[in-house]
This record gives structure tokens, sequence and C-alpha cells, in this order.
């Protein structure tokens, strides 16, 4: 640095200092001379307004939070509510839901009753009307085939009627073999072959066997009625009723199947019960047991069904005159027995019991 330039730069230094100074405080004045008495009350005018909006606004705010709290505790109310709502509905489901359950086991208690009943009664205790009407309608179709047949039948013999003067020779001969003693010692090959079925329905029951072959459940207590009737009664007596018509019928079975096993087509099975609806559950039990069908029901077949005791005794007297061996099954509601009927050389009749069977009234 020259010294000549010091003197210069100095005073300009010295000089600026307070022109700077009255510059500033120049503007200053300036900005205050050039504010006007009104706009400062203009100023301090809206600066109030706008404390006066602060306050209004802190209000709202303050009115805002307790609306916010109100609403609050109206969802906390609604949401309570709704609460005891549903666990109530929840309540109600679950007792309905109870309910229903012990209904249901009620009514499968019920069908289980109904299905044992159904299985112990044949066919239901609840069915037991459309089964009288279901047996009245078999029996006066199986009527009027009979009828068609014996009108048939009367029709064809009318040119043999002298020839009847014969008819005393053919029963002399044909009664002979037709007049089984099981129960005698010269009877030992029959006696046997019973023996053997007997033990084979009980043992080896056959459920889908042949026609006329028993198909059903047999019992120690049928075997011994069965045996009975063939060892010590020789096919012809009374024994005690099993209780219900299809367990006389079952042991009706049995003792038809043992026949038709030793005698073949020659056996003709003769049932007679005193009213179309018992006639009927025979026709339906026989079938089950035995497994025949309608076409093995009619006069001219294997079984014929019959309501009086006369007409019974005439078709027996005739099929032991063409040689054939009538089985006479009675159903335990005939309280009486005819005498025709018991020269026959089987018959069989089911009694309430023993004593009843002894005081029993025969009429001609």
């Amino acid at each position: 640095m020259n010294s000549d330039e010091l003197p210069t730069q100095a005073p300009d230094a010295i000089e600026e200092m307070p022109l700077a100074s009255a510059a500033d405080m120049t503007q200053s004045e300036l900005i205050e001379a050039s504010i006007s008495e009104p706009e400062i009350e203009n100023l301090a005018q809206q600066i109030a307004d706008l404390k006066q909006q602060e306050q209004a606004l802190k209000q709202d705010i303050a009115s805002l939070q307790t609306v916010r709290s109100q609403l609050q505790e109206q969802t906390l109310d609604a949401q309570a509510a709704l609460g005891r709502l549903v666990q109530d509905g929840l309540g109600d489901l679950d007792y309905r839901r109870q309910t229903l359950q012990i209904a249901i086991e009620q009514l499968e208690r019920r069908q289980e009753r109904i299905r044992n009943e159904m299985r112990t009664t044949f066919a239901g205790t609840s069915q037991d009307i459309a089964i009288r009407v279901q047996s009245f309608k078999d029996y006066l179709v199986g009527s009027l085939q009979d009828l068609a047949l014996a009108a048939e039948r009367l029709e064809l013999e009318k040119p043999r009627e002298p020839e009847r003067m014969v008819a005393p020779i053919v029963e002399e001969k044909s009664q002979t073999p037709s007049a089984p003693r099981f129960a005698e010692q010269s009877f030992q090959e029959q006696t046997k072959k019973i023996r053997h079925l007997i033990d084979q329905f009980r043992n080896q029951p056959d459920y889908y066997g042949p026609v006329w072959q028993l198909r059903r459940t047999f019992e120690p207590i049928h075997a011994e009625r069965v045996s009975n009737w063939f060892f010590t009664q020789g096919g012809r007596g009374a024994v005690r009723t099993m209780g219900s018509r299809l367990q006389n019928i079952l042991v009706s079975s049995a003792v038809i199947s043992i026949l038709y096993q030793i005698y073949g087509d020659r056996l003709r099975t003769l049932i007679l019960a005193n009213s179309p609806e018992r006639l009927g559950e025979w026709r339906r039990g026989l079938q089950d047991c035995l497994g025949v069908s309608r076409s093995d029901f009619g006069s001219d077949r294997g079984l014929t069904l019959f309501e009086t005791p006369e007409p019974l005794a005439m078709k027996a007297d005739r099929l032991v005159r063409d040689g054939l061996l009538p089985l006479i099954v009675i159903d335990e509601t005939e309280e009486m027995i005819s005498l025709a009927m018991l020269q026959f050389p089987m018959w069989l009749a089911f009694a309430p019991n023993p004593q009843q069977m002894q005081q029993q009234n025969y009429y001609y």
C-alpha cells in the first residue's frame, strides 16, 4: 500500500459512515411518516377483529369437541345396545336350536318305535285300516275267481252224473294212501324226514328258498308246536295259539312246507276263518312265509280260503274222492268245529288254551 493513498481513503471512510447513519434514520422516519393515524387505527381494529374471530373459532372448536364427545357416547350406547340385541338374538336362537333338537330326538324315537311295531305286528298298527281294506279286496277277488272256477267245474261235471255210482269204489281206494299216521312205527322214514326238516328250519333258515319252503325264522317254540302236532297228535288235533295270527300262520306254513316235501302236488290246504279280513291276513301271511303267489290260491290250487265250514267240508270230500290229500287249517277265532271236518285225515286247529279246546262244542 502506498503512503500516498492512505490520506485519500481515510477521509472517504470517515465521510461515508455518518451518511449511512443518516440514511438509516431517514428511512425509519420515512416509514413512520408514511403510515397515517387512520391506518394505524384501522390496523388496530383489524387486530381486534382477528382476536374476536380467534375467540369465536375457539368457542366453535369447544362446541365441536362437545358434540364429538356426545356422538362418541351415543356411539358407545348404540354399540352396547346392539351387543345386547345380538346376545338376546343368539340366546333365542340357541333356545330354538335346543328345542328343535329335543323335537328331532322325540321324532326319531317315535320313528324307531313305529318301525319296531311294524316289524313285530306284521304290517304296523298305523296301517291296520289299510291292511283290512286290502285284505277284503284280495278276498273278494279270490272269491270271485273261486266262484268262476267252481261254475266251470259244475258245467263239466253235469254230463258225468251217471258215473257217480262208481264214486264209493274210488273213495275206498283213494282214502287208504291219503290217511297218514305220523306217530306209528311203520312210518319211520317219514318221521326221520319230518324231524330233519324241522331241524333244518331251525338251524339253517333259507329266506330265498324255492316256493313251498319255509322262508322265515323258526324258533324252538314253533318247532315244539309242529312236532307235537305231527308225532303226538298224529296230524289231527288242536294246538295252543301262539298269541297272534302271524305266529299261527308261521306254524301252519311249517306244517304245509313239510307235508309238501312228503306228498308234493297231492297236498291241498284248506283255510277256515270267519271274516274276509282274517282270510286276507292268511293269504298275505302264507305268501310271505312260503313264497307262493296269488295264482296258488283257488278252488283247484294248492291253497283255498273258506269263510264257513260247510263248503270247506264239501271241497275236502271232493279232494279225497279225487285221490288228493286235504289239510284243514282252522283259525283261532272259530268257536266251534264242525264234525264234518273231523272225518278227514289231517286238520290243524288253533285254540286259545287246551282247557277251552276240551270244552269246545262240535256240531253237524
